[in-house]
């Protein structure tokens, strides 16, 4: 059973930087595609971004190119989320997700999912 924890959100002004982590547990990392998504209150499930199981390809959202890097640790099984130069806009509740040969932001293309973590970017 895949399993996927997210960790790192918080409370921070904007400007400022924060750093997310995704374990992932039950399945070798190098074998699903990761994606990072969010959602603010009354708001759609949005794709952030998202890297490749194998050669590690990554795609960014237009509202966060730039600005966020995702990186894997295969031998920790963890996928991470550097966001800088945070917005306002960015204020929302993270997800992780796993799926297999899905590479891409469609929510509806991965399998599993993590319960989510808070950012918060406000004054």
């Amino acid at each position: 059973q895949v399993q996927l924890v997210e960790s790192g959100g918080g409370l921070v002004q904007p400007g400022e930087s924060l750093r997310l982590s995704c374990a992932v547990s039950g399945v070798n990392l190098d074998s699903v595609d990761i994606g990072w998504f969010r959602q603010a209150p009354g708001a759609e499930r949005e794709g952030v971004s998202c890297i490749a199981s194998l050669a590690g390809s990554t795609y960014y959202s237009d509202s966060v190119r730039g600005r966020f890097t995702i990186s894997r640790d295969n031998a920790k099984n963890t996928v991470s989320l550097q966001m800088d130069n945070l917005k306002p806009e960015d204020t929302a509740v993270y997800y992780c997700a796993a799926g297999r040969r899905v590479f891409g932001l469609d929510p509806r293309l991965y399998d599993d999912w993590g319960q989510g973590t808070q950012v918060t970017v406000s004054l």
